[in-house]
Formats: structure tokens, C-alpha cells, sequence
């Protein structure tokens, strides 16, 4: 099978960035041709630039003209978007329909129903959105890089293509991560039986930890939504308990200046060296305040045997289990966080047994054979979509 693989990446390098990258080997390794066709938003620099950019994310011309030449010459039988915004857009999906290819669409957030992506607003879940033809409230409260006229010209490619039917008509199959991020975009009028809950997985198998170490760990990006602030509160009240933080964001400082002296901060490191520290760690903490998506970090400790201690929130509710792969605690409170976490400590034999339960899930979800199997059954379905919508003007290819 011949796979064109569509990107947009980020100017701060994330999971999602990674999830590319290794899906692509996944396909090549099992003998699939497969062509990366990326843009990167590093040269979004200027004022001149930045402007030019956002009229073209609600339909730009060039990346349709590009895609459009790139099928010309490679003719895939799929073609995989994973993230089109803002310099793709979505007239990426018109150069697949121009040219009868079956799409398939990765949601890795909530950008086709939210103008900032994560249904989060003012340190707290926002749904004003879900559901509108006009993102109005993320206009009025200036969503997207807290600026007006950037989350109006989300809102407009949203509204537009809303109206256009694009969401409904141009894309054969979409891929949701977890069943919570499902329900939220169906609330937001998409297709319901062209969305499949596909999770992301880890390869190579990094394989299960041998002994943990005595420390938490937390991983990710240093920001308000990710519970840093809570993070650093729950940790004042428990002396003694060691913490080490990795990753980077606009809280970087507030993490530095904590001054709490069981709080080691590592700052960016390697995905290599965070495999190592997680599989080090007595459990990993994920505090997220918002609605995540589905934390590639969960799987990451998963694979190596630890357990995840996460706010019961979102989908991170959904994919540990309580007292079996994990434990949850209430979002937002430092207080009942740091209570479990004090539980995890002062139960080394139900952490240990938490530590095999959570090995077991990643090899029954999250292994690369098992996501291979889910992907091209997601693939042959988008295959019979396509077929079904062009039966009456040209034959279309199958999977």
C-alpha cells in the first residue's frame, strides 16, 4: 500500500510530532511505501508573515496546488492528515477529493471544535464552543494565543468549513484517541460513524523496568493547564517525598523558584533519558487540568511497568484503571493529590502490583502489532467510504 502522510509541525516539538514519526516506521517496517509531506510553523516569524499565514488557514490555495501535485505523482491509496493547521488548512482534503483518494483524518485535539485546541479556558474545562456554527465566545474571550483577531480567523475556518460541509463530506474516516474525545466531537457535529477510537502506541517496546527507584515523576509541558501549579502545591505537603519534574513551558520559572527542596527540576531532556527516568520512577504524576486528549506519556509508563497517578479528568480517567494500573485524584486539588500520592508511597506492595497490571495493559492496547491491525482496519474502512461516495462518478481504488 502506498501511504502519503500529511503535517504540520509544531514550532515546540510534542507528542504529537513523535506519534508522526513513529507511525510512519510502523507502515514502512510492514513493507508500505510512505512519503511525509511536512510544513513547519519555524518560519512564522514576522508580523507580515504571521498575517499572510492566517488567511491562509481557513483555505490556502498553495498547500491544495502542492498536495494536489504530490497524489499527481505518487498516487497513494490513502492519504493520513494529521495536523493541517494553520499553513495545510483544510483544502488539503479538497486536492484527495479532486483526485478520488480515500482520507483519513488523526484528531490529536480538540481544533475542529475549539478555536485554542483544548477546550480550556481561564484554568478551567470550556465547552461554550462544542456545538456552535460561530466560535463566538472563543472570539470574546480571545481563545486562541489569547489574541481577538487570531481566534477569529480560527473561528472563521471553523464556521466556514462547518458550512461548507467539509467536516462531514471531505474526510472518509477519522481517528479519535480515547472513547472521552469521541463523545466531545460528536457533541461537536461530527460524523459519528466516521470516528474510530484508535490510541497511540509505543514502539519499540522499551521493555518492563527492572526496580524502581523512590521518586514521583512528572513529564510534560510546564504550562497552566498541565496542574504544574497544583503540582507544587500538593508537593509543600509532603516533606520527605522526592518529585522530579522534566519538560519546559511558561511556568518554568515558578517551578525553579519553588524553593521546595524534595523537588528535583531536569528541564528538557532527551526522549531516550525520559524513558529512563520513567522507568525509574516509583509512579509517574499527570495533573492535568484540562481535558487531555490522550497522554502519550501514560503509555510511555505503561510499557515500562509504573504506575500513573492522573487527575480524573478527561480521558485520563478513561485509560487508568483505579487501584489496578493506577490511582485518581481530584483536578485542581493539591490536597487529595498529595493524599494519594502519600498512599503510593506507603504501599510498596500494591504499587508493585500495580506496576505488573500496568506492563499487562500496554501489551494487550498499546504494542505496534496491535495498533498496525487497528490502523488498517481504520484504512479499509475509509477505502469503503471513499468508494461509496465516488460509486456513481469514477471506479476508486481499494485498500
Amino acid at each position: 500500500m502506498k501511504i502519503l502522510l500529511l503535517h504540520n509541525y509544531y514550532q515546540l516539538p510534542g507528542g504529537e510530532d513523535l506519534v508522526v514519526q513513529q507511525e510512519k516506521a510502523l507502515l514502512e517496517a510492514r513493507g508500505h511505501t510512505v512519503i511525509l509531506l511536512a510544513l513547519s510553523n519555524d518560519s512564522i516569524t514576522s508580523a507580515r508573515i504571521k498575517i499572510k499565514v492566517a488567511f491562509k488557514t481557513i483555505y490556502s490555495p498553495t498547500s491544495r496546488v502542492q498536495v494536489s501535485k504530490t497524489i499527481a505523482e505518487f498516487s497513494p491509496d490513502i492519504v493520513h492528515v494529521h495536523n493541517f493547521f494553520p499553513r495545510l488548512s483544510p483544502s488539503v482534503y479538497y486536492s484527495c477529493s479532486a483526485a478520488r483518494v480515500p482520507v483519513v483524518q488523526t484528531l490529536h485535539n480538540f481544533r475542529l471544535i475549539c478555536p485554542n485546541a483544548l477546550l480550556f479556558r481561564e484554568g478551567n474545562p470550556c465547552e461554550l464552543c462544542v456545538g456552535k456554527l460561530v466560535a463566538w465566545p472563543g472570539i470574546i474571550h480571545g481563545c486562541y494565543r489569547h489574541s481577538h483577531l487570531g481566534s477569529a480567523v480560527v473561528a472563521t475556518m471553523l464556521g466556514a468549513h462547518q458550512l461548507w460541509g467539509t467536516w462531514k463530506t471531505a474526510v472518509d474516516a477519522y481517528i479519535t484517541l480515547s472513547e472521552f474525545a469521541r463523545q466531545k466531537l460528536i457533541a461537536g457535529g461530527l460524523p459519528s460513524s466516521r470516528l474510530f477510537v484508535k490510541p497511540n502506541c509505543l514502539a519499540p517496546d522499551p521493555g518492563q523496568r527492572k526496580r524502581a527507584d523512590s521518586f514521583a515523576l512528572f513529564v510534560g509541558r510546564l504550562s497552566p493547564e498541565k496542574g504544574i501549579k497544583t503540582l507544587l502545591a500538593a508537593w509543600s505537603h509532603l516533606p520527605g517525598r522526592k518529585l522530579k519534574i522534566v519538560g519546559d513551558g511558561p511556568l518554568r520559572e515558578a517551578v525553579e523558584k519553588a524553593g521546595l527542596p524534595d523537588i528535583k527540576f531536569l528541564g528538557r531532556q532527551s526522549s531516550g533519558m525520559v524513558l529512563d527516568l520513567i522507568g525509574s520512577a516509583a509512579f509517574l504524576v499527570l495533573p492535568s487540568e484540562c481535558y487531555e486528549n490522550f497522554p502519550r506519556v501514560i503509555v510511555e509508563a505503561f510499557a515500562k511497568g509504573v504506575p500513573v497517578l492522573g487527575s480524573r479528568l478527561g480521558s485520563t480517567a478513561e485509560l487508568i484503571d483505579e487501584g489496578l494500573t493506577g490511582m485518581l485524584f481530584v483536578s485542581g486539588d493539591a490536597k487529595d493529590l498529595a493524599r494519594k500520592a502519600e498512599w503510593l508511597y506507603a504501599h510498596p506492595d500494591e504499587l508493585q502490583q500495580m506496576s505488573n497490571a500496568a506492563r499487562n495493559e500496554y501489551e494487550t492496547k498499546y504494542t505496534a502489532d496491535r495498533n498496525y491491525a487497528q490502523l488498517m482496519e481504520i484504512y479499509r474502512s475509509a477505502a469503503e467510504v471513499s468508494k461509496q461516495r465516488y460509486a456513481h462518478s469514477m471506479p476508486t481504488r481499494t485498500v
